[in-house]
Order: structure tokens, then C-alpha cells, then sequence
């Protein structure tokens, strides 16, 4: 089966995240773990932007030692020179360089015709090469560039050695259709395409970033970007922990592998919560509180019956400790029932048409029904009061 990359831009595009500041000492500890949970690359930085960007390139280049390292790079020399030496004491490192190719970008930040981006593409892919065995070439904005100069800039990276080629929807503006023709267009346009490895880099602006990644690799992209907890720049990037989920559950559709290690998945997802001190959503997809949790009385008697009505993931796969039935006012008698079971009262379903129209009348006034209300309902006195 395919294999399908997994490249991590956690330390340097979700510490864009708007008051994010990893130290040094946590980005080498979540660098780390990344490696724990299998990821291929970690985009370690931006080492021109700051020292101490710099210095963290550095220290987890010093510290991994089976992921590749890399370092983000704009199409200058001396943007090229700092990753050289950020990332020279790496086991395995690259390069990743960028350039702007949409005509907003062009015309409003570069100040440059396509022949003058085409010709800075040429000059420092060349000179990047030098240095890096594989240089990975992002195309800035390549969802609103027009389709033509996309070929033509992604070909002339590719002529001067880049061996990687990353699509970034820089912000969110695509859709899966339109993202996934995309990826097949420039594959299909590329003679050889074959010998090079196609990436997809997300936004969230409009809610698509996992799936236009997933779209991607339909579409033949054998490398998916994101963040952990989808952090990053504005809405944030795709969350890797997302498609990881999405293709151990549905290895049947898409037919790929991958190295990641789903039972790490809550580690490294708390790691980095802590450390960006952004809380995850409760409802968040397979990491929240509640990803595992079921209150509807539909839901819970089919939970009991058999855990796969409602779950396709089991909490255990990707690191969590078990699933939560909450009990609430849509809860039915069954959940109920098990859980004064397992409180230790021996009742049967015989019982519970006494005790569970006490349940209902005091769930109709809370959020959720504790054990001490539980033990409330079945005192003696309650018990007969329901009668």
C-alpha cells in the first residue's frame, strides 16, 4: 500500500498561533514525542526569524534522531544559510523554501513579476542544493495562483532540484474538489512525477483544512501537513491527529499506510495543549472530552449493546482511558440501569420502572445527573415517593 508521510509544523506554524511562544526546553520535549508518535518531518522553525528561533532549530536538531529535521526558509541566501547551519548537527535534515506565486501576492507584497518569481525560484532551489539532499519547494498561496504559472513554478523548482513539492492553501480559500483536482493537475503535468513527493498545507479559514488534506492524498499527495490540535496561524492547520484517525479508520477506502502510532495520540495532543495553553474544544474530533462520550437514551442503549453503533474509534486507540456515558435528561433507562449497577445496587429492569421516573424528574433540572443524586434517587424514601 501507498505510504502517506506525516509532516509536523506544530514548532514553527502553530507557535503562529496568536500568543504562542514555546520555549526551547518545550519545543526539544514536544519534538520528542512527535518522534514517539512516528512523525516523518518536523518543520523544527524558522531559524532567520529570531536567536531563539535559531537556537530551537538547533537544539532538536541535536536531540531527534530518526524524524527529518527541517527549517523554513524564504528565497533568500541568507534565509538558506541560517537553516544550513541551524540544522547541522541533524541525524537527517532538508530545507523547506518558499516563494508567493498568486497574483495578490505578487502584485501587493512582492512587488514582483512572474519572471522575476521564476527566476528567484531557479537561483535558490540551486543554491539550497548545495547544501540539502532534499529541498522541499511550497508555492505560497498556490490555491489562487493561476493554474499555468503553478506548473510553470512548481516545473522550474523542480528542474533546479527540489525533490519535494509542498501545495499550500495558504488561507483556506479551497474546497476538496477543487483542491484535490489540484494536486492530480500538477501530478499529471510534471513529466516524471513519480520520482517527486507531493505535499498538502492546510488552513482553516473556512472549516476544510483536514478535508482538503484528505482530498490531497486522494488525489495522489503522499505527504499531509498540519499542526497537533490544529493550532497555527489564524483558524489554524490541518490536525494531524485527524487524518491519522481517518486513515486507521478507513485503511478500506483509501488503501495507505503510515507511521504514526495512534496510541500516542492523547500524549502528544495534552503535550501541546499545555504548552500553547490552549484548551482543547470539548467537542473536538478524536482528542476532546466528549469525542467518547454518549447522553442521548438512543445512543446509550445501542452503546451497551454493542460499543460499534456508536463508535468507530475506541478511546483506548488513541491513548485514551475509556468512553463516558453522562447521564442527562435524554438518557433512557438502560444507561441508567448500568450505571447503578455499577455502584453497586442490585437491581434489574423490573426496578427501574420505579426508579426511573425519579431519575427523569430530578435530570429535568440539572445538566447532569451526579452519583451522590444517583444515590439521592435511591434512598428508601425517593423510591417511594416515585411510586
Amino acid at each position: 500500500m501507498r505510504k502517506i508521510e506525516f509532516f509536523d509544523t506544530t514548532l514553527r506554524d502553530g507557535e503562529q498561533t496568536v500568543g504562542v511562544n514555546f520555549s526551547i526546553d518545550e519545543k526539544v520535549k514536544i519534538a520528542k514525542q512527535l518522534e514517539t508518535w512516528g512523525i516523518d518531518v518536523i518543520e523544527a522553525g524558522f531559524p532567520i526569524a529570531s536567536p531563539n528561533d535559531f537556537k530551537c532549530v538547533q537544539a532538536i536538531s541535536r536531540n531527534i534522531h530518526h524524524a527529518r529535521i527541517t527549517g523554513l526558509a524564504r528565497m533568500t541566501f541568507k534565509d538558506i544559510d541560517a537553516c544550513v547551519k541551524a540544522t547541522a548537527d541533524a541525524d537527517h535534515k532538508q530545507i523547506h523554501v518558499f516563494i508567493a506565486t498568486s497574483p495578490i501576492h505578487r502584485e501587493a507584497k512582492l512587488h514582483m513579476t512572474k519572471a522575476q518569481v521564476i527566476h528567484e525560484i531557479d537561483e535558490k532551489v540551486r543554491y539550497a542544493r548545495q547544501f540539502f539532499d532534499i529541498v522541499q519547494f511550497s508555492p505560497e498561496d498556490a490555491t489562487r495562483t493561476e493554474m499555468p504559472f503553478l506548473i510553470e513554478s512548481v516545473q522550474t523548482a523542480i528542474n533546479a532540484g527540489a525533490t519535494v513539492i509542498n501545495v499550500p492553501d495558504t488561507v483556506g480559500y479551497s474546497n476538496p474538489i477543487e483542491f484535490g483536482r489540484i494536486i492530480k493537475t500538477l501530478i499529471d503535468a510534471i513529466p516524471n512525477s513519480e520520482n517527486i513527493s507531493f505535499s498538502a498545507h492546510c488552513h482553516n479559514d473556512l472549516g476544510m483544512a483536514t478535508a482538503n488534506a484528505i482530498a490531497a492524498i486522494e488525489n495522489g499527495a503522499n505527504r499531509v501537513e498540519g499542526t497537533i490540535n490544529g493550532i497555527g496561524e489564524r483558524a489554524g492547520n490541518t490536525a494531524l491527529e485527524e487524518v491519522a484517525a481517518q486513515l486507521h479508520v478507513r485503511q478500506d477506502y483509501y488503501q495507505c499506510t503510515d507511521s504514526i502510532k495512534l496510541s500516542e495520540t492523547k500524549k502528544i495532543s495534552d503535550m501541546v495543549c499545555e504548552y500553547s495553553a490552549i484548551p482543547i474544544p470539548k467537542n473536538k474530533a478524536v482528542i476532546g472530552p466528549f469525542a467518547f462520550s454518549h447522553e442521548s437514551g438512543i445512543h446509550q442503549d445501542g452503546f451497551l449493546k454493542n460499543h460499534q453503533t456508536y463508535e468507530i474509534l475506541t478511546p483506548e486507540t488513541v491513548g485514551m482511558h475509556h468512553s463516558q456515558m453522562p447521564l442527562g435528561k435524554l438518557s433512557g433507562s438502560h444507561a441508567v440501569m448500568a450505571r447503578l449497577q455499577q455502584m453497586g445496587y442490585d437491581i434489574d429492569r423490573a426496578d427501574m420502572k420505579t426508579i426511573f421516573p425519579r431519575f427523569k424528574a430530578v435530570a429535568d433540572h440539572c445538566d447532569l445527573v451526579s452519583d451522590d443524586a444517583l444515590r439521592e434517587i435511591m434512598t428508601p424514601t425517593m423510591i417511594k415517593e416515585a411510586n
